[in-house]
């Protein structure tokens, strides 16, 4: 998904879902597994997230009919997704570091530079690690994210900003501002 879906789009795509439309569900799909992914990605290792990925699509699907407001379809999926978890969130973030493989298509020092923000953003309260996960992993912007969760613009921006400067905090960072800082104490 790499545009804003308006939510009578959502509601509507609930609703032919409900009624059995197969081309709705993969719209469903198709506009909400990154939000999906990104949540168990952020407490387990990529392959487990896959999986309970899909398991999250199977559950939401079949308790479709119990989803109230079908423009809230993204908060509500969210919320089936956190619930979706197999092991303990310690178990999961021990499975998470020890058997992610290399990223594909990255050298070594990028891949380990990537499983090393990995696991730093894991670490992170569920708020920034979510919407980190969407933006750094999945690529959103911050109105996408703001329209897959329900959280205002507003919540995605603070949650980014903070949840980035946690990050930087957490890998060692040092930003540009920090570096004249240290210079004019210098």
């Amino acid at each position: 998904m790499k545009a804003t879906i308006d939510p009578t789009d959502i509601a509507r795509q609930v609703r032919d879902a409900r009624r059995g439309s197969q081309a709705a569900f993969a719209w469903l799909h198709r506009a909400f597994a990154p939000l999906v992914h990104a949540i168990h990605l952020g407490v387990t290792s990529r392959a487990r997230a896959e999986e309970l990925t899909q398991e999250t699509f199977v559950i939401a699907f079949g308790r479709l009919a119990q989803l109230r407001e079908p423009a809230s379809f993204g908060p509500w999926i969210a919320m089936i997704a956190r619930r979706n978890r197999a092991v303990s969130g310690v178990e999961e973030r021990d499975l998470a570091e020890a058997d992610d493989p290399a990223w594909h298509g990255a050298g070594p020092e990028s891949a380990a530079q990537a499983n090393e923000a990995l696991r730093a953003i894991r670490r992170l309260p569920e708020a920034y690690r979510e919407t980190l996960m969407l933006r750094l992993v999945e690529g959103l912007s911050g109105p996408e994210i703001a329209n897959l969760t329900g959280l205002t613009p507003e919540s995605v921006r603070v949650n980014l900003h903070r949840g980035m400067a946690r990050l930087r905090d957490a890998l060692g960072v040092i930003t540009r501002q920090e570096e004249r800082a240290d210079d004019r104490t210098s």
